[in-house]
């Protein structure tokens, strides 16, 4: 198993959550206002968008697991240029979601800012010198 095809958020409201990363730029056939589930088209993967209750009683209908707090898992956009990382922040900011840590020079040599969705999830947007992409957009790791 080296893969990952779909990468589920569990979102407290769909329709918000569906109209945030509509606006910061993800690409969905779904048209209708308050769908069930969301399927964002991206190169790779796929970025779904299902209600978190619903998520939670999929893993055990019984016994769903509690969500609190920060979870460690970030979720990263990788841009080309800081430009793009500034791009990025101020639209995702437009839409509604909130600027944890501005863009910023750090600590491993690039420039980077965070920002958590409508429903608590940390973003990174992120840009490095010398990062490479692959010719669907994927960040090449050696």
């Amino acid at each position: 198993m080296n893969r990952i095809n779909l990468i589920t958020l569990g979102v407290k409201d769909i329709k918000k959550s569906f109209q945030f990363y509509k606006e910061i730029g993800f690409k969905t056939s779904v048209s209708e206002e308050n769908p069930d589930i969301v399927f964002f088209d991206n190169a790779g993967t796929k970025l779904a968008l299902y209600p978190l209750i619903e998520l939670a009683e999929d893993i055990n209908q019984n016994e769903p697991p509690v969500i609190n707090g920060f979870s460690g898992i970030t979720l990263a956009y990788n841009a080309k240029s800081e430009v793009e990382v500034d791009e990025m922040i101020k639209k995702v900011s437009e839409a509604g979601g909130e600027i944890v840590k501005p863009p910023q020079r750090v600590f491993w040599g690039g420039y980077s800012g965070y920002f958590t969705d409508l429903d608590g999830y940390y973003w990174e947007i992120a840009y490095g010198e010398d990062w490479q992409f692959d010719k669907n957009d994927m960040l090449i790791i050696e």
